[in-house]
């Protein structure tokens, strides 16, 4: 050791009892800093030429350290300095200055324990460091600004960096993991604030007596050394107090800054999510007569899921038949006699299950009050000017789909009567989830835990401006990913994974919510999903089905950081994914099709004439009937007979799914085009509207026939339209329209807007000039409505097209007629429902015939069986007469005709003679 690293050694042996004491005191928050303007005060900015923002060091664990790239061959030794006033200077070839202490690290040359090598296998090669100091020393070594240096023997910087330290946070405050969680709890005992903030100096709560007032109380919180929490308990029952927290923390390119900041475990909100408000979810105010005896109805299976998508502004803004101070709102869903409710019980009554809701939580990007609604030109059906005065407001209108949580745990306020009523949200909330469980719906929620809608010090970051640097996955420079649209977050490190679990829980506690969809839940790991599944299943008393976007890309694509929670990965675990095998082929294409590719390609359904791409797609179409399962075996149309696993699908495995239950089909949702849309760009030029009201209900058919979970978007049964916009997420109310009457279609609302759609309008705009030609009528949206709806019937009348295992769906479901001199525009599937409880029928056999005539199959081992029509086409009033009129059985001979463009079944009925 030189002469000038024996005296940092020096000085650090001095200043280590007052480092691990907490150091010097955070400066005594003020009266102003509870009420002044903005959100933010910096106490001690950095120096001008401070130090690198850049963090490329990973804090592994408690006490080792890796830094990737580090030049090992310069020689010289590795320091960690610390200023708690974030006073640190480092300049190359300087010394640094400005700093409170250093510690001298050691090269840790052993081999990494196998759970460290696990986690951080995305981190590259470079010089491990060890640390030796105790857990309070290390826990006020956080507090403050850190840079690991490489000095030359003389201590001059070569290189420095800041360090990533969910590793450290993790180890060194394991226990807060099974801690109480961070949120408050009120009682008549009193009530307790706890925030978890490791890395804060201090924390202060400001409490103001009613939502609006100035603070009447601030009140200093006490730091937990093992847990990292801050915790206080007053004695009174704050009731309907608000609050918000004061952190003292060292931000990342700032400074110490006393953020003023909401809860992020917050339970309730003033309107536009400027304060976090005291409140017992359990007070007999907000529960709602009857709430306690409220029950969904039960769920055999998870295959017996219909699920049908929707968003709450979407259901009633249109529906003149609502109170119009209720449009829009929670409260809408309690209007009995509305045209929304009307069309809630047709489906139900179809065989509808569960209605998932868009995301609910609060959001970042809808005003909560005074949001505007723009005036639309009347203009030509092709023109632009409509888009343009949508997205002039865009910002502040009152309309997003909600993809940008703020708050997990609070009902957005946009959606209630009263937004600025802390109280009212929830209460409107729960009568919403009444009202549907009433209509015998169960109610699903779509959930965003994979990203937040800002990080940092932006006014609307808040898990990053109370713990900087821990909730969001970074990436080799220390910069927050942005893989999934936003600011990714990191659900393996220990506590953003527990605040997604916690979250979860308290939707099923407090709002009786039954299942979930998770929005990009292959950005998540597997074990966090399994840890969740546990929780609110044991929460709920009932198993609570979890469905996500299973899809595998960014950063964390092909397990690069951890086994994901994506398609293939989930096998066995009962989660289920989308699987878009089907999807593609029925619609043509992928979603992210743009220009030549979006007009050229044709699907399954379109009636094209390519007969190798036909074969390839009528070969997806029965992987996804049979339920995309891994080992199902079915004979191809190239007359090969193979195992889904070993199809191709654009390079991955056509099947992946180990049982029926984890699997979503669909051929629509939220996303992308509608199905409405993507066949006015697919089908041929002139097509009547009975070519398109037979294409969108044979893509229907794919998904009611299915094995799996069946999956609905809302509309898509009245053919919605969004005007070809191929992500409304911020088009406003105009181009997200929906009119469960049929009286009103939105094809023709105008170009749609320009920041998705811009490159396409070319290939749009001659489309929609044509719109009197397009554009259905009511008679027309309501025949296609009540086909798709008989479809959902004959699904819900025999548990053969809800198998429950793989095995059985194996034993039950063949595709009869395939091979290379098979007509691929005729699919058909024979389910033997022998020796099956419940069954119904002892066979049933489905036929999708996508062509303009009509097709014929013989399948002798079927002859003289009994067959007859399917008891929904029989009836007098079926929506589609065309079965009962035009399908033809020769029982005899075991020959089955399809009409032209008809999606049909024919069943025999139990115990009929053979």
């Amino acid at each position: 050791m030189t002469g000038v690293g024996a005296q940092h050694r020096l000085r650090s042996a001095l200043a280590l009892a007052a480092l691990a004491g907490g150091g010097a005191q955070a400066a005594v928050p003020a009266w102003t800093d509870c009420d002044a303007p903005g959100f933010a005060r910096t106490l001690h900015a950095l120096h001008t030429d401070a130090a690198p923002v850049h963090a490329r060091a990973h804090w592994l664990d408690r006490r080792l350290i890796r830094w990737p790239g580090a030049d090992t061959e310069a020689g010289g030794r590795y320091r960690l300095y610390q200023a708690r006033r974030a006073t640190l200077v480092a300049r190359p070839g300087a010394r640094v200055t400005a700093y409170d202490h250093v510690f001298d690290t050691r090269l840790h040359t052993d081999a990494l324990p196998d759970a460290l090598r696990e986690r951080f296998r995305f981190v590259g090669t470079g010089p491990t460091l060890a640390i030796d100091l105790d857990d309070a020393t290390l826990g006020a070594l956080h507090r403050g600004q850190l840079l690991l240096v490489h000095e030359d023997d003389d201590g001059r910087v070569l290189d420095a960096t800041a360090l990533q330290v969910a590793g450290a946070f993790d180890d060194l405050y394991s226990a807060a993991r099974d801690a109480p969680a961070p949120r408050i709890a009120v009682s008549g005992r009193g009530t307790a604030f706890r925030l978890w903030a490791p890395s804060a100096q201090a924390v202060t709560v400001c409490l103001y007596p009613q939502p609006g007032a100035a603070a009447k109380t601030m009140m200093p919180l006490a730091h937990e050394a093992a847990t990292g929490m801050w915790t206080a308990t007053l004695p009174q029952a704050l009731e309907g107090h608000a609050y918000l927290y004061l952190v003292d923390v060292f931000v990342p390119g700032v400074g110490i800054v006393r953020n003023r900041v909401t809860d992020p475990y917050s339970v309730a909100l003033t309107a536009d999510s400027r304060r976090s408000v005291v409140l017992d979810l359990d007070a007999p105010a907000l529960r709602p007569p009857g709430w306690d005896r409220d029950a969904a109805p039960a769920l055999a299976a998870a295959t017996d899921m219909v699920i049908y998508e929707l968003h709450v502004r979407d259901f009633s803004r249109d529906d003149t038949s609502v109170p119009e101070a209720l449009r829009g709102r929670y409260a809408a869903f309690a209007q009995p006699d509305s045209e929304g409710v009307r069309h809630l019980r047709r489906l139900r009554d179809a065989g509808v299950t569960d209605v998932h809701l868009l995301p609910v939580f609060d959001l970042a990007t809808v005003p909560e009050q005074g949001c505007v609604v723009p005036a639309i030109p009347q203009a030509a059906p092709d023109s632009t000017l409509q888009q343009a005065a949508v997205a002039a407001v865009a910002a502040h209108d009152c309309f997003n789909w909600g993809y940008d949580p703020l708050h997990f745990d609070v009902p957005e306020g946009s959606y209630a009567s009263d937004a600025d009523d802390p109280g009212a949200r929830i209460l409107e909330f729960r009568r919403m989830v009444q009202a549907l469980h009433g209509l015998g719906l169960r109610v699903g929620m779509d959930v965003v835990y994979n990203h937040t809608s800002a990080s940092g010090q932006h006014a609307q970051s808040v898990l990053d401006r109370i713990v900087p640097g821990y909730y969001h996955r970074l990436d080799a420079e220390g910069r927050v990913e942005t893989s999934t649209c936003c600011d990714n977050t990191a659900t393996e490190h220990a506590m953003m994974a527990r605040l997604m679990i916690d979250s979860a829980e308290h939707w099923v506690r407090h709002y009786r919510i039954d299942a979930f969809r998770f929005d990009l839940m292959g950005h998540q790991p597997r074990a966090a999903m399994l840890e969740l599944q546990a929780r609110v299943d044991a929460a709920a008393g009932r198993p609570v089905p979890l469905i996500g976007e299973g899809w595998n890309f960014g950063e964390v694509a092909d397990g690069a950081r951890f086994v994901q929670a994506a398609q293939g990965t989930l096998s066995g675990t009962g989660i289920a994914t989308f699987s878009d095998r089907a999807r593609d082929a029925v619609r043509g294409g992928g979603p992210s099709d743009r220009g030549d590719a979006l007009a050229g390609r044709r699907g399954w359904i379109h009636g094209h004439e390519d007969t190798s791409l036909l074969h390839r797609q009528a070969d997806l179409v029965r992987a996804g009937l049979a339920g995309t399962l891994r080992d199902y075996r079915m004979d191809l149309d190239d007359g090969t007979r193979r195992t889904l696993s070993d199809i191709d699908y654009a390079g991955q495995a056509a099947g992946y799914a180990a049982a029926p239950g984890e699997v979503v089909n669909y051929v629509e949702n939220h996303d992308n085009h509608t199905l409405f849309d993507i066949n006015v760009l697919r089908l041929p030029p002139g097509a009547d509207m009975d070519a398109r009201i037979h294409a969108q209900v044979l893509a229907l058919a794919t998904t009611a026939f299915s094995q799996g979970i069946a999956y609905l978007h809302a509309g898509v049964e009245v053919m919605r339209s969004k005007s070809m916009d191929r992500n409304s997420f911020d088009s406003g109310d105009w181009f997200n329209t929906l009119d469960w009457s049929g009286r009103t279609h939105t094809f023709g609302r105008g170009l749609p807007p320009a920041p998705d759609n811009a490159d396409d309008w070319p290939l749009l705009q001659p489309l929609l000039a044509q719109t009197q030609h397009i554009r259905p009528q009511a008679s027309d949206i309501l025949r296609a409505r009540d086909m798709s709806l008989d479809l959902l019937r004959i699904r819900a009348s025999t548990p053969l097209f809800r198998l429950r295992s793989a095995a059985d769906v194996q034993a039950c479901l063949r595709f009869p007629a395939t091979g290379p001199a098979s007509d691929p525009r005729l699919v058909v599937g024979h389910l033997d429902g022998h020796g099956l409880a419940d069954a119904l029928y002892d066979d049933v056999l489905y036929a999708i015939n996508t062509a303009d005539g009509p097709l014929s199959i013989d399948v002798q081992d079927l002859r003289g069986r009994g067959w007859i029509l399917h008891p929904v086409h029989r009836r007098p009033d079926a929506a589609d007469p065309r079965p009962r009129e035009l399908a033809r059985i020769d029982d005899a001979r075991g020959r089955f005709t399809i009409p032209a463009r008809t999606a049909l079944v024919f069943v025999v009925q139990a115990g009929a003679a053979r």
